[in-house]
């Protein structure tokens, strides 16, 4: 199947004014065999992934041309309930699987990947916020795939310190934690996080990166298009900086469902440029800036130094 759609969602209630979907976001949507066999694969083991939760636009392209997937750990309900995202929230099952780690690691293996991304849920119900799960979802996909670097992209822990060492602990070649948008914007897009908060989160694995304690990469993300302004965006890129930070990702946010935040403007991809530009300037080591970039868009790419 091959053919070209918009990207996007219904408005955020029955007859609001919809925004009209700009060329620019619109995919080629192509289901070759690959496609199928990763979904197979992730079904077969029962695993999550953002790319089906969070309804990412790249999963066609990723699951059917590259053959990667992000996997995402801790069950499928998160405890927090962003404005933004689709992924379903409520009162997880008690505990963690703890077979996952395993699974995570075979699909890895199977998928012959080199570049492994893990994400989760909020669990604020587990004491250490899920960190000891990550930690042995790394060293079960180190296990099963030797050579293999991973990309751990984490809740803020509740700003538990001990959390974090757990994490770095384990090694992982890439340490992410998003920072999603603006301050002024946190209380309707991220009602259970603090700004402040996921700033010295980044900081905190920046300083242990600098000392030597931890030898991966700091990295993180941002949405546009939720009301921000330019300048807003400049000041948190340069705040992001400031704390350590090594790698952004910036993508365009679109509404999953017409239950959350609605998009206030269609970023064009001329400001999208301007914005990697001014975060280079700034000495962030890679950006990757577009409308269709999600946090583990091209993640691969980001190990290198």
């Amino acid at each position: 199947m091959d053919e070209l759609v918009s990207i996007g969602a219904p408005p955020a209630s029955a007859g609001a004014a919809r925004l009209p979907r700009p060329d620019w976001l619109r995919i080629r949507l192509s289901t070759p065999e690959s496609y199928h066999r990763v979904r197979r694969l992730v079904d077969g083991l029962n695993l999550n992934t953002v790319c089906e939760e969070a309804r990412c636009p790249n999963i066609y392209e990723c699951w059917g041309q590259h053959g990667t997937a992000t996997f995402m750990i801790l069950g499928d309900t998160c405890t927090r309930r962003c404005g933004f995202c689709a992924v379903h929230t409520g009162r997880p099952v008690p505990g963690v699987d703890a077979d996952e780690p395993a699974r995570v690691g075979k699909a890895a293996a199977t998928m012959g990947l080199r570049h492994v991304v893990v994400t989760s849920v909020d669990r604020d119900d587990l004491p250490d916020g899920g960190a000891g799960h990550f930690a042995d979802t790394i060293r079960a996909i180190r296990a099963q795939v030797p050579g293999a670097a991973v990309e751990v992209l984490t809740p803020d822990f509740r700003g538990v310190p001990e959390a974090l060492d757990i994490v770095l602990a384990a090694r992982p070649e890439v340490f992410s934690h998003n920072m999603e948008t603006v301050p002024r914007l946190y209380r309707q897009a991220r009602p259970g996080s603090r700004y402040e908060r996921s700033v010295d989160l980044l900081r905190a694995a920046a300083v242990d990166r600098d000392s030597g304690r931890y030898d991966g990469r700091v990295k993180t993300g941002l949405m546009v298009g939720l009301g921000e302004t330019t300048a807003e965006l400049e000041s948190t890129i340069t705040d992001i900086r400031a704390a350590g930070t090594e790698i952004l990702t910036v993508g365009q946010y679109l509404q999953p469902t017409r239950d959350h935040l609605p998009v206030d403007r269609f970023v064009h991809p001329d400001e999208f440029a301007r914005l990697r530009e001014f975060a280079l300037g700034l000495g962030f080591s890679h950006c990757e800036s577009g409308p269709l970039v999600r946090s583990s868009y091209h993640a691969h790419e980001h190990v290198g130094r």
